[in-house]
């Protein structure tokens, strides 16, 4: 069995290369999304837009020039990725449709039990046969039900069900409002129709604890956030799962000084790895440029964030759920990745009225400051491109938090 012994620093460098951030950013161009999303399987999907979407943050980062439009047409016209179940509310490639069968169909068995939604199923279908694509407002009817963390109206659950089940498919959003269409209208008809690939549940949570393991880059067998949404999957499965996938040489061990449980690599990013072994001091891309990005609350890269406490130092919680007086930054939170290492994390506000986005607050990391030019123009660049991706008109940074955070004045215009 091959196994490496690495340094966190190698890890850290590893996992940047894996996730296309900094010197290996992508190209241009919408096909970098698909490209992404493939490379990692998934990325997370969230309601809130405070400052973009957290899809939106994630690719922002990644693909210059990155704008929505792209993946709302990867979404809705082209339907390469799909909205769907994964780790929690995700997108991912429509090409793993059918490896979600069993999901589909545990669906189906857990809300046709439910006879209130099953009662509008058939009305929902004449509907949609009739009108097109329609979102729960479009049904009428005020009758409610208990439903996931709150009651919510019979329509919205019942479209919910028929989605969760695969017989609708998102045909396209407004804001945050799905519109539904039958699956047999978006989706190719070979998928609708082919077997679930994985058909044992060993092979399937096989193929489940690979899929996560690259989503990441590297990843170890103790709870966190990396395995999440993965349903009947205890401890001692994944174990069994990374026993057999070891064996199979799907995925390799990596050892990492200073860290006790080993973590794992899929074996088709163990190039990459390798790669990263064989530079020599003082030769790694992030040695020579200067490098940083916002990243996403929810990023695949810090999914597991005592993994990035151990591996970078920085220790981050996203405190959107936390009552005002327990938070100890702010509501909707990005970490600023610089280099190699996290230097700040910022709360930027997309005022929709204005078109500005204002930088409400800004802290460093300790031992990181304005002080150094360099951290300075690719902090200042990391948010100019943000700010560009959602299609602000300026950037505006209140007096007190320049003066508090120490980056003085700033010409906030962005250039056309």
């Amino acid at each position: 069995m091959i196994s490496y012994n690495i340094s966190k620093r190698q890890a850290a460098h590893f996992l940047l290369k894996h996730q296309r951030l900094g010197p290996y950013r992508l190209p241009e161009g919408r096909e970098s999304v698909y490209r992404y999303i493939r490379h990692v399987n998934c990325i997370q999907y969230d309601p809130l837009n405070i400052t973009g979407h957290n899809h939106e943050l994630v690719l922002q980062a990644r693909i210059p020039g990155f704008t929505s439009e792209m993946a709302q047409e990867l979404l809705y016209q082209d339907r390469r990725l799909l909205d769907g179940w994964d780790k929690n509310m995700s997108i991912y490639c429509t090409e793993d449709w059918p490896s979600f069968r069993r999901l589909r169909d545990s669906a189906a068995a857990r809300y046709g039990s439910n006879e209130s939604v099953m009662a509008l199923v058939q009305e929902i279908r004449a509907e949609i046969a009739e009108r097109g694509p329609l979102s729960s407002l479009d049904m009428g009817g005020k009758d409610k039900v208990d439903w996931a963390w709150a009651p919510a109206r019979l329509s919205r659950a019942a479209l919910e069900s028929m989605y969760f089940w695969g017989e609708l498919s998102i045909h396209h959003r407004v804001h945050t409002r799905r519109y539904y269409d039958f699956s047999a209208n978006l989706l190719p008809k070979e998928l609708l129709e082919a077997p679930e690939p994985n058909p044992s549940e060993e092979s399937y949570q096989d193929w489940y604890v690979l899929r996560r393991i690259g989503a990441i880059g590297l990843l170890w067998n103790r709870a966190g956030d990396g395995w999440l949404g993965i349903s009947n999957l205890k401890t001692a499965d994944r174990a069994g799962a990374i026993q057999r996938l070891l064996l199979a040489d799907s995925i390799r061990e990596v050892r990492v000084e200073g860290i006790k449980p080993p973590l794992f690599v899929r074996t088709s990013d163990a190039a990459e790895l390798e790669a990263i072994l064989k530079c020599e001091p003082g030769k790694s891309p992030f040695d020579s440029g200067h490098f940083a990005a916002a990243i996403a609350p929810l990023d695949n890269l810090i999914w597991d964030r005592e993994l990035i406490r151990q591996l970078f130092g920085f220790q981050y919680r996203w405190e959107v759920y936390k009552p005002a007086g327990e938070r100890q930054y702010g509501y909707y939170v990005l970490p600023l990745l610089y280099g190699d290492r996290f230097a700040a994390r910022f709360e930027p506000v997309l005022d929709r009225a204005s078109g500005n986005l204002i930088l409400r607050n800004w802290w460093w990391e300790p031992d990181e400051g304005p002080l150094s030019s360099g951290l300075m123009a690719a902090a200042k660049s990391a948010v100019t491109t943000l700010a560009r991706s959602l299609g602000a008109a300026r950037i505006a940074v209140p007096p007190s938090v320049a003066a508090q955070s120490g980056i003085g004045e700033w010409d906030g215009d962005l250039e056309s």
